[in-house]
Parts: structure tokens; C-alpha cells; sequence
């Protein structure tokens, strides 16, 4: 995400801190070190932690973490609260900071039990391309391509949509990934992140 977006040029003015030098988060530094978490239930799925400064966004390169979230490539954006719309809580990311980026979470998971993972997905507004693209991975294979317009929408209104897909665990430890295909500094945002066991239903086939 860069100065020229048109949101920032407009929203967040010259109080906002850029890629070189950091934007202002409240929470410690050690929440974003590059030390990995110990490995426990999927978490912060709406990326509330650490807090972002309200108005203003952080860029994270790879090596770098969201909570439980690690930066795997390239670079993503934790944006905090009034920036623009989320579709959960006060936070979201954008997937493409200063060039496309990856975030994964690795949680314990029980082999041969179905997973249900659902997510919001919007777009960052204030640049090309129009259509913004990514996927999602499970333990690095693609499970669900996705793609978000952002014709029309606003900081007030970005439009999100929810996508939902099943797997089933190999083992005692599943790594969700999601990566962003879109060659620009403004990407697709992701939100509202679950992951849940499927009951033996339909709805989950």
C-alpha cells in the first residue's frame, strides 16, 4: 500500500506513517517479532491484535507476524480501526502491502476430521486493478482460487463477500495460507477468518 492510494491521500493525510518508517501500533513490539508462537487453535481470524493506531496502517514483510499470522512472503497490510470498513471487529488486511504478500496460520488440527474454513473478502479501492485476485492453500496446495470488483466501493462501504471451503486434516498440525496473485500495492482484504469442524452433513460436502 502506497501514498498515492487515493484513500490515504484523502483519510489519513500526512499523519500517517509509510512502509520506510512504520505506522504507530499500540500493542508491544514483541507482537509483531519474528519469533513463531507457540502452535495452539486457529486464532485472531479477524486480526484484532495487535491494535493498529485507528485511522493509520502498518506494512509487514515477510518474517514478520499478525498475532499467530506469519508474513511468509512478500509484504501485507494490518489495517487498523476507521481506516476503512470491516466486515468483523475493527481490523483487516490487505494482502498486498508494498507488493504482493502471503499470511499462515499453523493450528492443531485432528487427522481425518473435516474442516470448514469461511472468510470475508473485499478489495482495496484506491488502485488498479480493478479486480483484485488471490488463493487460499492448505498445507501449501491450492484449495480456492478468489477474486473480488472493486467497482463502486468506498471506505464506507467495501462490499464484503464471504467465501467458505472444506478440508479434511492429514495430521496433527494444518498450515492455511492465503496468498495474494494481484501485482500491486493495492489488493484484495481478507476479514472474518473461522476455521470449525464440519458436522457429517450436507452443507459441508
Amino acid at each position: 500500500m502506497r501514498v498515492s492510494r487515493t484513500f490515504i491521500a484523502a483519510a489519513a493525510a500526512a499523519s500517517l506513517l509509510l512502509a520506510g518508517t512504520g505506522a504507530a501500533v499500540a500493542a508491544p513490539a514483541d507482537d509483531t517479532a519474528s519469533a513463531a508462537p507457540l502452535l495452539s487453535r486457529f486464532d485472531n481470524g479477524s486480526f484484532e491484535y495487535p491494535v493498529v493506531t485507528p485511522g493509520r496502517f502498518v506494512e509487514l514483510p515477510a518474517g514478520q507476524t499478525i498475532g499467530p499470522w506469519q508474513i511468509t512472503s512478500g509484504s501485507v497490510d494490518l489495517i487498523g480501526a476507521g481506516f476503512w470498513q470491516a466486515a468483523e471487529g475493527d481490523q483487516s488486511v490487505d494482502l498486498s502491502g508494498g507488493t504482493a504478500g502471503t499470511i499462515a496460520q499453523t493450528f492443531t488440527t485432528v487427522p481425518g476430521t473435516t474442516y470448514t474454513v469461511t472468510y470475508a473478502l473485499a478489495g482495496n479501492f484506491g488502485g488498479a486493478p480493478t479486480v483484485k485476485t488471490g488463493k487460499v492453500l492448505i498445507d501449501g496446495q491450492n484449495f480456492q482460487d478468489f477474486s473480488f470488483d472493486i467497482t463502486g466501493k468506498s471506505a464506507t462501504d467495501m462490499g464484503y463477500v464471504y467465501r467458505q471451503f472444506t478440508f479434511v486434516a492429514t495430521a496433527t498440525a494444518t498450515t492455511l495460507s492465503f496468498v495474494s496473485t494481484t501485482a500491486s500495492a493495492h489488493g484484495p482484504v481478507i476479514d472474518d477468518v473461522t476455521v470449525t469442524t464440519c458436522p457429517p452433513c450436507n452443507s459441508c460436502g
